[in-house]
C-alpha cells in the first residue's frame, strides 16, 4: 500500500464533522478497561476527532492526529485533547509513550508496514491497538434496499480500492498482533432524511462521482427516497455494526 497520503475528505471536511456519526461510549469504557492505563491514548487518522472525543471521557490525554489541516480545522475541541497534524507513519510521538492507539474507519488507507512499526514504536510494553470501521447501515427494509443500489451501482464503481477492506469488515486486514476478542458494537442515532443525505454526500465515492460525471447523485436518490420517508421533519433509527481487530504489542 503506497505511503502517500490519499486525500479523500478535506474537500467536504464541513459536513464530515457535522453528518459522520459518533461511536458508543460503550466502546471507549472498554477499550479503556482492555489498556495497560488510561494515562496516554492516540487517535490516528482522527479526522474530525469523533473518536477522540470518545476516548477522552476515559484517557489524561488524548493525542488525535490526521495529515489533513482542513479536517483538523474542524474538529470539535477537547481540554484533553490534542490535534496535531501528522501522518501515521511518522506520527513525532516518544517511544513507549502510549497506552492505546485507536483508528477509526481510516487504517485501510495507510501504509500499513510503516504504520504497524511506528505503532510497535510508541505503544507502552503491553500496549493495545484497536482499529474499526462500519459498512453500510441498516434503516428499515425498503430504504436498505435503495442504499444498497446506491452504493453498489450508482458511486460503487468510483470508490477507491482500498474500500474493499472496508467491505469484507476487515476480515482481510493484516494485522501482526495478539488478538484480543472484542463485543459487538453498534452505532445507534436519529436522524433526520437530511442528516442521511448529507452523510451519503461525504461519501468518497460520491464526490469522485460528481468530480467525474458533473452532476450530483443525491438528486435522483432524494426523489426515490422521499416516498419511503416523507416529511423532512421526521426522523428515523440508523444503525452501522462495528468490526474491530483489537491486539496487545
Amino acid at each position: 500500500m503506497s505511503g502517500a497520503f490519499k486525500d479523500h475528505f478535506s474537500r467536504q471536511a464541513p459536513d464530515y464533522a457535522r453528518y459522520r456519526p459518533n461511536y458508543p461510549a460503550a466502546l471507549f469504557a472498554w477499550l479503556a478497561q482492555v489498556a495497560p492505563s488510561t494515562g496516554t491514548a492516540w487517535d490516528c487518522g482522527t479526522g474530525s476527532g469523533q473518536a477522540a472525543v470518545g476516548l477522552a471521557a476515559h484517557f489524561g490525554r488524548v493525542i488525535a492526529t490526521d495529515p489533513s489541516r482542513k479536517q483538523l480545522e474542524h474538529a470539535e475541541p477537547h481540554p484533553r485533547v490534542e490535534y496535531r497534524v501528522a501522518t501515521a507513519e511518522v506520527s513525532l510521538l516518544d517511544t513507549a509513550s502510549v497506552d492505546l492507539i485507536t483508528v477509526a474507519q481510516a487504517i485501510h488507507w495507510f501504509d500499513l508496514d510503516r504504520f504497524y512499526a511506528e505503532a510497535r514504536r510508541v505503544l507502552k510494553p503491553g500496549g493495545v491497538i484497536a482499529a474499526w470501521t462500519y459498512t453500510l447501515l441498516d434503516v428499515d427494509a425498503g430504504i436498505d434496499e435503495l442504499l444498497q443500489d446506491f452504493y453498489r451501482n450508482v458511486v460503487g464503481p468510483y470508490w477507491p480500492p482500498e474500500r474493499r477492506m472496508v467491505d469484507d469488515r476487515y476480515r482481510s486486514l493484516p494485522f501482526p498482533f495478539e488478538e484480543v476478542a472484542a463485543p459487538a458494537f453498534e452505532i445507534r442515532t436519529e436522524w433526520s432524511r437530511d442528516d442521511l443525505l448529507g452523510y451519503l454526500g461525504t461519501w468518497s465515492a460520491t464526490q469522485a462521482y460528481m468530480k467525474s460525471v458533473g452532476i450530483d447523485p443525491l438528486v435522483e436518490f432524494d426523489r426515490r427516497l422521499t416516498a419511503l420517508w416523507p416529511g423532512p421533519e421526521v426522523t428515523k433509527t440508523l444503525r452501522w455494526p462495528l468490526h474491530l481487530r483489537v491486539g496487545r504489542a
